[in-house]
C-alpha cells in the first residue's frame, strides 16, 4: 500500500523535473527508489519501535519522493497508539520534511502560490493518515476489550461451574451421610450386641441377625436410590424427600433395630417442606449418634410447635449401659446439621448431660428459610 501511494507522487515529481530541464538527473531515477526500498524495509519493525521507525522514515522521505507512502504508513502506525505527544512529533517532522523536499527537488511553481498552501497540503495529508490510524487503534482497542470481556465471562462461568460442582458434591455427601450413617449405625449396634451378649436365647439371636440383614439390605436400597438420582436425566424430578410425617416411621425403624427410643410430639400442624425435611434429618442424625456412641441407652425424642411460631426438637439419650466396639465417627454429622439449621434460619445446640448422656436441641422457624424458598422457587 505504501508503494501504491508513493508511486503517483514520484511520477508527478519526475514529470515536473523533466518539464523544467528535460533531464531529471540520476538521483530521482536511482537514489530515490533505493531510499524508498530502505524505508519499506524499516517498516517491518514499526510495531516494535513505532516512534523511532516513523521519525526515521519521515526524515528519509525528505530526499525520496517514493518514500512518501512509507512515511504516511509509519505515521498511521504511530496514530494507532493514540498518544498525543508522539503524534505531534511525527506530524511536525512530516510537515517539515515536505518543506525541505522543495530544496531537493525544486519544481516550478506559480509566483502567486501562498506559503500556507504549501504547509496546509502536507498537514492535511498527515491529518488523514492520523485519522485512519486512530480509527484502526480504536477498533483494535474495542476488539481487545471484547476479547477480555469474553475471557472474563468464560472465567466467571468456569468459576460458577466449579462452585456448582462443589455445592453438588457437598449436597450428595450430606445425602449419602444422612441415608447410610443411620442404617449402618443400627447394624453396627446390633452386631455389637451379638458380640458382647453371650446369654441371648436362640430366638433373640435370630432376631438380631435378621435385623442386621434387613438393615444392610435397606442401606443398599437407599444407596441405590441416591445413586439413581445421580444417574438420572437432569430434567427428571427428584423423588420426594422425607419430612416431619416420616419421623414416626424413623423412630419405629430404630426401635425395631433394637434401639430403646420413644417419641413425644405436640406439633399441631404440618410445617413447610423445608422445615419438615430439616427436622427429619436432625432426628435421624441424633438417632445415628445415639446408636454409635450410646448403644443400649434409652433415647427420648420430643417435638413441639405450632404454626406461626417455632418447631422445637429435642433428642436426649442416657448413658450407655454397655460399651461396645463402635465404627469410627466421621466428625461431620453435627457440622452438617449446623449447616442445615443455619440455612433454615434456626438454632442448634448439643451438650453432655450430668448423668453421662447427651442432649441435642434445635429450634427452627415455622416458615421456610431463604435458601429453602429459593430452592422451591427454582
Amino acid at each position: 500500500m505504501a508503494a501504491v501511494v508513493s508511486l503517483p507522487v514520484w511520477l508527478s515529481t519526475l514529470a515536473l523535473l523533466r518539464s523544467r530541464s528535460g533531464d531529471p538527473g540520476p538521483w530521482i531515477l536511482v537514489g530515490d527508489p533505493l531510499v524508498a526500498v530502505g524505508c519499506l524495509t524499516v517498516l517491518r519493525w514499526r510495531r516494535r519501535w513505532p516512534l523511532a521507525v516513523a521519525l526515521t522514515v519521515t526524515v528519509a522521505s525528505t530526499v525520496s519522493a517514493l518514500a512518501t507512502g512509507a512515511a504516511l504508513l509509519a505515521l498511521c502506525s504511530v496514530a494507532t497508539r493514540r498518544r498525543p505527544a508522539e503524534l505531534v512529533a511525527v506530524v511536525l517532522a512530516y510537515v517539515t520534511a515536505s518543506q525541505l523536499a522543495v530544496w531537493i527537488y525544486p519544481v516550478p511553481s506559480s509566483p502567486d502560490a501562498l506559503w500556507w498552501v504549501q504547509i496546509a497540503v502536507p498537514a492535511l495529508t498527515a491529518g488523514i493518515a492520523v485519522a485512519a490510524g486512530m480509527a484502526v487503534g480504536a477498533r483494535r482497542a474495542e476488539v481487545r476489550s471484547l476479547r477480555e470481556r469474553a475471557e472474563s465471562a468464560e472465567r466467571e462461568q468456569s468459576a460458577r461451574a466449579a462452585q456448582a460442582r462443589a455445592l453438588e458434591r457437598n449436597r450428595i455427601a450430606r445425602e449419602m451421610h444422612d441415608v447410610l450413617a443411620h442404617r449402618i449405625s443400627l447394624v453396627a449396634m446390633q452386631a455389637g450386641v451379638l458380640d458382647h451378649r453371650g446369654d441371648l436365647a436362640a430366638e433373640e439371636n435370630r432376631v438380631l441377625v435378621r435385623g442386621i440383614a434387613e438393615g444392610a439390605h435397606q442401606a443398599l436400597e437407599e444407596l441405590r436410590e441416591v445413586l439413581g438420582v445421580l444417574r438420572a436425566d437432569p430434567g427428571r424430578p427428584e423423588p420426594p424427600q422425607p419430612s416431619l410425617d416420616r419421623v414416626p416411621d424413623l423412630v419405629a425403624d430404630a426401635r425395631a433395630s433394637g434401639l430403646d427410643v420413644s417419641l413425644t410430639s405436640t406439633v399441631t400442624a404440618a410445617p413447610p417442606d423445608g422445615v419438615g425435611r430439616t427436622c427429619y434429618r436432625i432426628v435421624q442424625e441424633a438417632l445415628t449418634n445415639a446408636a454409635k456412641h450410646a448403644p443400649g441407652a434409652a433415647v427420648r425424642v420430643t417435638l413441639g410447635g405450632a404454626e406461626g411460631g417455632n418447631l422445637d426438637i429435642g433428642v436426649r439419650n442416657g448413658p450407655a449401659p454397655v460399651r461396645t466396639a463402635r465404627p469410627p465417627a466421621s466428625g461431620f454429622g453435627l457440622l452438617g446439621l449446623g449447616e442445615r439449621v443455619t440455612v433454615a434460619g434456626g438454632e442448634l445446640g448439643h451438650r453432655p448431660t450430668p448423668d453421662g448422656g447427651y442432649l441435642l436441641t434445635a429450634r427452627l422457624p415455622w416458615r421456610d428459610g431463604p435458601a429453602h424458598r429459593h430452592e422451591r422457587g427454582a
